[in-house]
């Protein structure tokens, strides 16, 4: 039993480094294949959309209630790192290049939300703590290809596409060979299309999700942008010459000892009120970050970029938790899918938003827009108290 969890958090980041495999070599791509300026936040958002069709063809057909998860699993992983590799076509076009990241991430939503879910067949009490490293895995794995990008060393960018995708190959086969169904696990038998609405009649559910939704709106903006931040402060103080790959890993890689942190503080001080706290937090961040996006003092600059890379994702974990926990056991694989889908819905929409005032409003502002999302959902977590 002590063995499951490093398992389940090894796996969950070696798969999840196809997520922004992408991200981490488009700056070459643009270059070799003159993709549009644009083309970053087209990269994300159809990597996100192949998600969240994924996560509703899942939860739709209650997969990984109806089949082993460790097999759902392992089959996604080896799968969604194929289609990875489709970027290694020679001649490849700019529609060919959405297509295979579309299905890379329509079968990372058989890795990210049913790891949660073996997570949660295996553990009930200390779901918080859980659930803190394993989504600090997919931080981590997340920001891995940024660190491959740096250390390639003169390699073709085409290096970051083969290792991932190995990686990816690998944690299936850890947890298909390692990790056998959970002790808590209950199988549904037969396909229930409403299955998965099952926890929004439950006011509980339906506020934490809210919550989560809440989040959602600023992570995977903030993630997707960190680059540019990074890449417009080069511009505006050419004498610091960052190295934007470098960086960009471990600014977005410290959110997994951020993960790690809050789900050990909810086991002392309640998994909602760390939310909460991150998530007010998160919000400060987007609101003042004119303030430290163009300061000329790089230590300032850098600081804060890691404060806000710590507490954007921080509450993740256990905002999971709390909808784990209110969802409906019979169902809690879909459910959790479910709101996985809507969650990843919603940053489509602030990555495009982001990408659609980025020609007419001044760059300093522009990222308070993300505190959009941590606003209604502490609005929504507040009405939920109010109405115990």
């Amino acid at each position: 039993m002590r063995k499951i969890l490093p398992i389940i958090v090894i796996a969950q980041f070696f798969c999840t480094s196809l997520w922004f495999a992408g991200n981490a070599i488009i700056s070459d791509m643009a270059k070799e294949l003159n993709l549009d300026q644009h083309f970053l936040a087209h990269l994300t958002s159809i990597i996100q959309f192949g998600f969240i069709i994924g996560t509703l063809v899942f939860a739709i057909f209650t997969i990984s209630d109806r089949y082993s998860p460790s097999i759902v699993f392992f089959w996604s992983a080896v799968l969604g790192g194929l289609f990875n590799l489709g970027l290694c076509i020679n001649q490849i076009n700019a529609s060919q290049i959405l297509l295979f990241r579309f299905l890379t991430g329509f079968f990372l939503a058989g890795i990210y939300p049913v790891g949660m879910k073996i997570a949660s067949d295996y553990f009930q009490s200390g779901l918080g703590k859980s659930l803190g490293f394993l989504v600090g895995a997919l931080v981590l794995g997340t920001a891995l290809p940024h660190l491959l990008k740096s250390l390639s060393f003169g390699l073709p960018w085409k290096y970051v596409l083969y290792a991932t995708t190995c990686f990816s190959v690998i944690g299936g086969l850890c947890i298909l060979l390692l990790v056998p169904n959970g002790p808590y696990r209950k199988t549904g038998q037969k396909i229930k299309l409403h299955a998965f609405l099952h926890g929004f009649k439950k006011q509980k559910f339906r506020s934490v999700s809210f919550g989560y939704f809440g989040h959602m709106w600023e992570l995977y903006s903030f993630w997707a942008f960190v680059p540019s931040m990074l890449l417009a402060y080069n511009k505006r103080y050419p004498e610091m010459n960052l190295n934007v790959s470098l960086s960009a890993f471990f600014i977005i890689a410290s959110g997994g000892i951020a993960c790690v942190f809050s789900g050990l503080l909810s086991q002392m001080y309640g998994v909602q009120k760390i939310a909460k706290l991150s998530l007010l937090l998160s919000c400060c961040s987007c609101l003042l970050s004119p303030l430290f996006l163009y300061t000329d003092s790089l230590i300032l600059f850098i600081g804060f970029l890691f404060f806000w890379a710590m507490v954007v994702i921080a509450d993740s974990p256990l905002f999971s938790t709390l909808v784990a926990q209110n969802a409906p056991e019979e169902s809690r694989g879909s459910s959790l899918t479910i709101v996985n889908c809507i969650g990843f819905s919603i940053t489509v929409i602030s990555i495009q938003l982001i990408n659609l005032v980025s020609d007419t409003m001044n760059p300093q502002f522009m990222y308070m827009i993300l505190a959009i999302g941590p606003i209604l959902g502490l609005i929504g977590l507040k009405n939920q108290r109010n109405r115990q």
